[in-house]
């Protein structure tokens, strides 16, 4: 998705969510100011890291995620596919003894696990926003690999694929890389949030609040989006 038909949905997820664009953009700037001075991946690079395939499959921390991961691993030959989890969905990869090739975060996750997976030879896709410019700070420096990504205007060493939620940035990361298969796994969408993308919930499971709903909701949105406009064949293990 280029910058301009993005900028009509951002726009849209500002006012909606009450965001401020400036925000946005002071975190932006103080990710590419690290990533300028530890060194950082481009697009190519992480297409040259990765062991290629144009499959992909994305995991999503929603409730089916480790039903999900179960039947992958039974029934797909992980090596045909390049993994990518979205945050928190990390944590549920590593407990299966999976390391992802990439992992999209904004660093609400599991940091210990993160960094594992990272340690292991998982590609860090680090997305900076107006809320998470604290863990920007704290966490950034101690990962390598690195690629950055803003929902502002991309500019320096950040790149902007289109997305809002860690899941569906994934899939337009995945479809910059030129893929024409996604399996998605842990994307359930729905009211319902899980220990992997809320770390701090008492259960495994708990009820979204208004804000989660929100952002799941235009993750479904993003998703049918890809769908319809981009050459690629997408399943979803939900359905």
């Amino acid at each position: 998705m280029d910058f301009g038909l993005w900028e009509n949905y951002y726009k849209k997820i500002l006012d909606d969510f009450g965001f401020e664009r400036e925000d946005d953009e002071k975190t932006a700037q103080v990710l590419d100011d690290l990533l300028f001075e530890q060194g950082c991946l481009t697009l190519e690079d992480l297409y040259e890291k990765v062991d290629f395939s144009t499959k992909f499959i994305i995991f999503g921390a929603g409730p089916s995620l480790k039903d999900h991961i179960k039947k992958i691993k039974t029934e797909y030959d992980l090596f045909d596919y390049v993994l990518v989890a979205a945050d928190g969905a990390t944590t549920a990869l590593t407990e299966e003894k999976i390391v992802p090739d990439i992992i999209a975060t904004d660093l609400d996750g599991k940091i210990d696990d993160i960094l594992y997976a990272n340690a292991c030879g998982a590609n860090l896709v680090i997305h900076g926003h107006g809320n998470n410019l604290e863990a920007i700070l704290k966490y950034t420096p101690f990962f390598d690999n690195v690629l950055g990504t803003t929902q502002a205007q991309a500019h320096g060493n950040l790149y902007n694929f289109g997305g809002f939620t860690d899941g569906d940035r994934a899939m337009f990361l995945a479809v910059a890389l030129g893929a024409t298969e996604l399996i998605l796994a842990g994307m359930d969408f729905g009211n319902v949030v899980t220990k992997y993308s809320r770390p701090n919930i008492a259960e495994d499971t708990a009820k979204a609040d208004k804000i989660k709903t929100k952002k799941l909701e235009y993750a479904e949105l993003f998703t049918k989006w890809i769908d319809d406009n981009e050459d690629v064949k997408i399943i979803n293990l939900k359905s």
